[in-house]
Order: C-alpha cells, then sequence, then structure tokens
C-alpha cells in the first residue's frame, strides 16, 4: 500500500528561519529594518541575498493585509456594516 502526500513549497532558508509577522505592523517595521540595513551598504553578498529575500516575503505579507484590509472596507462600504472578510487563504 502506497500513501500518497502532498508536496507543500519549499521555503526559502530566510522565511524557514524567520517566523511569520504577527500582523502588518510587525511585518512593516521588520521590512523598514532590512532596507535600511541593505542600504547602509555594510551587508556582505550572502547576507543581502538573505535580507532581500526576506524583505520580498514581508513585502508580499504587507501587500496582502492591505489587499483584505481594503476589501473588508469596500463591504462595510457596500453594505453599511462591517463583515468580517475571509481570505481565500484562511
Amino acid at each position: 500500500m502506497c500513501a500518497t502526500t502532498t508536496k507543500k513549497p519549499s521555503k526559502s532558508s530566510a522565511e524557514a528561519d524567520s517566523p511569520l509577522p504577527q500582523n502588518f505592523e510587525q511585518a512593516y517595521a521588520e521590512l523598514e529594518n532590512i532596507v535600511a540595513q541593505m542600504e547602509s551598504g555594510q551587508m556582505q553578498l550572502e547576507a543581502s541575498l538573505t535580507a532581500y529575500t526576506r524583505g520580498n516575503f514581508l513585502l508580499q505579507f504587507c501587500q496582502k493585509s492591505l489587499a483584505d484590509v481594503e476589501q473588508q472596507v469596500k463591504i462595510l462600504n457596500d453594505k453599511n456594516q462591517l463583515v468580517a472578510f475571509k481570505s481565500d487563504n484562511d
């Protein structure tokens, strides 16, 4: 008997080593910190690549968070009441 498993997309080392942000504000603050470090020009190449990868992940997290809030506002405006929004990934 052969068990089938669903293979999850592999995470980059930056995503696997760092936890998922708790909220938009935490992700944004970490992203700002990464940008400041990279702009300083003091990071070595490997560290820069890792920081870039993490920054890209955080950027996507922030963009999705903002899109979800925008959808909630649209629902609020259409129905004149706030309705809990369930994203496709929930």
